[in-house]
């Protein structure tokens, strides 16, 4: 693609990352096929060329955001398919986070929609403040259809918060045996409200396995909720303390997250902060350090598992088949468990979850998540596991089955306790 960048332009080093990602789209329209939005609405704005030429637009004339650029790009998910569909490498996560900062600097949203953003970054990133507005939502879901779309949307996907874990407190934890590891482990903010048992079982698995594991303190949001918010440099300065926290925790051998949307993230902060002089080599060096716990079990190995008899049907997270380029490792560790792994059909199309997004864009989430739901029934599987809480809440709002974290079931397979979802 042709750019039109001023020299003034380019010496920006956002914008001469933009002119790159540009420059290498070929308008083929491979990634059209495999958008979740495009598939649904058709649009061709919707789609990731689409978005591209609306963001080049922007960029290259140095124009405040519009209503119409901001409607598309607030539709996409950034389930990143595009990513691995795209021949030409075309980094669109790059360029569709920038556009998302200067919606946030250049245009006014309606009031409803500023207020919505603002109590979702205000509440999300802390886990005690999530803790009392799930209870808050629950008194509430009565009178759900009093409420504004989106307000109703997420009330209707909360639920009580569970109790909270011990796991989730600074600590190490000791190997078991040799250590053969030291790893640090990202407890997340949403997931020890939604899911401590997840944190529990990634515990309870690595420590088996020979992983001395560390919660570091300080360590907690990711930042990725308000960065494809737009939010920067909240997300900037969560991303910092998460850092500083993991660099004084000693000698690591990896950082462990066991939300890949988060791992996403994480692994991003080395582009996220390459021009700040104080942050930039602490950055790269935390970014090469995170590693998915799929990765980490993997390089481990576990023990080979007796058959369960259970039918696992397996949901790529987007941000785990596209983000991080993971693929085969979790359904490789599930079948040496000892489970029957199943693919449901159209594996690389989102759920709807995409972090805040089935709150913002409730109407094409539900879609997706029906869509989802109805791809995975049809394997008949015995439960559904995935990598990702955000994706594990969606999937199990729409699917009449059992939701599990991957790592749940290989710690059940390994001597720990059965998933409490289990029937």
């Amino acid at each position: 693609m042709q750019t039109n960048f001023t020299l003034a332009q380019l010496a920006d080093p956002d914008l001469q990352v933009a002119e790159k990602i540009l420059r290498a789209c070929v308008h083929c329209g491979f990634c059209t096929a495999t958008c979740p939005t495009y598939v649904l609405l058709g649009d061709e704005l919707d789609s990731p060329r689409g978005r591209i030429y609306l963001i080049k637009d922007m960029l290259e004339n140095d124009r405040p955001a519009s209503a119409k650029v901001t409607k598309h790009i607030d539709r996409c998910l950034s389930c990143l398919s595009c990513m691995t569909t795209c021949p030409s490498g075309v980094h669109y996560m790059h360029l569709v986070d920038q556009a998302r900062v200067r919606i946030e600097e250049t245009y006014t949203r309606p009031l409803l929609d500023r207020v919505v953003r603002k109590l979702l970054g205000a509440i999300l990133p802390y886990p005690n403040r999530f803790r009392l507005a799930l209870l808050g939502a629950t008194l509430a879901k009565p009178f759900a259809a009093l409420m504004p779309r989106r307000i109703a949307a997420m009330l209707d996907l909360a639920k009580p918060p569970a109790p909270s874990s011990a796991v989730d407190a600074p600590q190490v934890f000791p190997a078991d045996g040799a250590r053969k590891m030291r790893v640090a482990m990202l407890t997340n903010c949403a997931q020890p409200v939604l899911a401590p048992e997840i944190n529990e079982a990634t515990v309870r698995l690595l420590t088996r396995l020979g992983c001395e594991v560390v919660v570091a303190k300080g360590a907690g949001c990711c930042g990725g909720l308000l960065h494809h918010m737009g939010d920067e440099e909240p997300a900037l300065s969560l991303a910092k303390r998460n850092i500083d926290a993991w660099l004084s925790a000693g000698e690591l051998d990896a950082i462990v997250v066991n939300v890949s949307g988060c791992g996403t993230t994480i692994k991003d902060y080395g582009h996220m902060l390459r021009t700040d002089p104080a942050w930039a080599d602490k950055a790269a060096k935390v970014s090469a350090l995170a590693k998915d716990v799929s990765e980490v079990l993997t390089k481990l190995g576990i023990p080979k598992g007796a058959p369960k008899d259970l039918k696992v049907a397996y949901h790529a997270a987007c941000s785990l088949q596209h983000g991080q380029k993971i693929r085969t490792e979790p359904k490789t560790l599930l079948a040496q468990a000892g489970f029957t792994v199943l693919e449901p059909s159209e594996p690389h199309l989102c759920c709807g979850s995409a972090g805040t997004y089935n709150m913002l864009q409730p109407e094409i989430a539900s879609a997706l998540g029906k869509r989802k739901a109805a791809n995975i029934e049809a394997t008949k599987p015995d439960l559904i596991a995935a990598g990702n809480i955000g994706c594990l809440t969606q999937i199990g709002h729409y699917a009449q089955l059992p939701t599990v974290h991957t790592v749940e079931l290989l710690d059940w397979a390994t001597g720990g306790p059965k998933p409490a979802a289990l029937p």
